[in-house]
């Protein structure tokens, strides 16, 4: 028996935080399990700067017990953290509904950069922001965005065949059998499936940039399929069609252009220094094409936009290229709702600096996973529910026994 306190910044409401593990870790069957998540929760609010799991066992107490029983609790022991996540996602809503309105489901591709070929997902690919090829995991993650604030409430980690044509590899790192090497599209369908299957989180519609993903077409037609309300930023060479069936396939750039361009409707837009902007939008319907290549396969009408942007140094003006199925919307309303597509990048900044995503040292699947649970966790606490977060006061935990 061992009973952990967190020594230094810990919370000032310390029943506050019990009272939100009550909750998200509900799930969890152990008594034991809901209590070192408190403590790992409460550590990963506690510590300042890189959180390895050495430094959060030292937030808790000095004794190697708990450095072990944590390191247990995260790489260790077998709890799921799918049904905690599903909580978490119902906690976001609960939140967003008290202080506003849950305003769209959107994603975010997160890159943990790492050295060694050990953790797993681990691999080298071309980083667009630094221009230069790293060693990394990619991780796609859900977030709900809110009024105020976007919360991570699911994650979806890409693994190549590096790791999943390797049983050697995968048996290190405990992947489970039927985790396969996907495409980012079909991580992100799993997530959209998610959603759907509840009807209280499906009844959000969803806000994507979509413009780096191949198959686009097919995430949307899977939002479609699943019967939820989105808004999803594409491609210029987007293929679509017009709802004729004998309409030939072409870019949506050009399809835009070439049908719609004459009838523009202007909207005022208001940036966030105050300044009003007023662009020309143009809409029409569109069909996809479907990814085997005929138009009649795909009969969904959606609806296209392109909205012409001003360029602040007085060069040519960019347009971008959204795909809904918001068809008795105004363009104002679809607009409002496609910039939801960007408010994850805030909080995965946070994310990496300040709730220890990046710090993770274990190497395997579970872990991961458990680990970025109680990162995201960690932040819906901080930004959602605390009173006080980072004063002096102290935090604990009794009955904690093993992980």
């Amino acid at each position: 028996m061992l009973t952990g306190r967190l020594r230094t910044g810990a919370l000032t409401d310390a029943s506050l935080l019990r009272r939100f593990t009550d909750d998200v870790f509900e799930p969890l069957q152990r008594v034991d399990q809901r209590c070192w998540a408190e403590l790992y929760l409460g550590a990963l609010l506690a510590v300042a700067g890189k959180k390895t799991l050495q430094q959060l066992a030292r937030a808790v107490s000095p004794t190697p017990t708990v450095a072990r029983g944590l390191q247990q609790f995260i790489n260790s022991s077998p709890w799921d953290w799918t049904p905690v996540r599903r909580r978490l996602a119902h906690a976001a809503i609960d939140y967003a509904a008290e202080h506003g309105t849950p305003r769209a489901w959107t994603l975010a591709e997160l890159t943990i950069p790492k050295r060694g070929e050990q953790s797993v997902g681990v691999h080298r690919r071309f980083d667009t922001k630094t221009g230069r090829v790293i060693n990394c995991q990619r991780a796609i993650g859900l977030f709900l965005a809110a009024d105020t604030r976007c919360v991570p409430v699911d994650w979806s980690l890409l693994l190549g065949d590096s790791w999943c044509g390797d049983e050697k590899r995968r048996r290190r790192a405990r992947i489970p059998e039927a985790v396969l090497a996907r495409p980012a599209w079909a991580h992100i369908l799993d997530l959209v499936t998610g959603v759907a299957a509840q009807p209280r989180l499906a009844s959000i519609p969803w806000a994507l940039d979509l413009r780096r993903i191949d198959n686009a077409g097919v995430v949307v037609e899977g939002l479609a399929r699943h019967g939820l309300d989105f808004v999803c930023e594409v491609g210029a060479e987007q293929l679509v069609t017009l709802p004729n069936a004998a309409s030939p396939a072409a870019t949506i750039k050009d399809l835009m252009s070439r049908n719609w361009a004459r009838r523009p409707h202007q909207v005022t837009h208001q940036t966030v220094t105050g300044k009003c902007e007023v662009f020309a939008v143009h809409s029409g319907p569109v069909r996809l094409l479907p990814r085997s290549g005929d138009p009649s396969a795909s009969p969904r009408v959606h609806r296209a936009l392109a909205a012409f942007t001003p360029n602040a140094m007085g060069g040519r003006q960019k347009v971008r290229f959204w795909i809904t199925n918001l068809t008795d919307r105004r363009v104002e309303e679809i607009l409002a709702l496609a910039r939801r597509g960007t408010a994850s990048d805030s909080a995965l900044a946070d994310l990496a600096t300040e709730f220890g995503v990046q710090d993770f040292e274990g190497r395997s699947f579970p872990g991961w996973h458990h680990h970025i649970t109680m990162a995201s966790a960690a932040y819906a606490f901080r930004y959602l529910c605390a009173k006080s977060v980072g004063d002096p006061g102290s935090h604990r935990a009794a009955g904690v026994s093993r992980a």
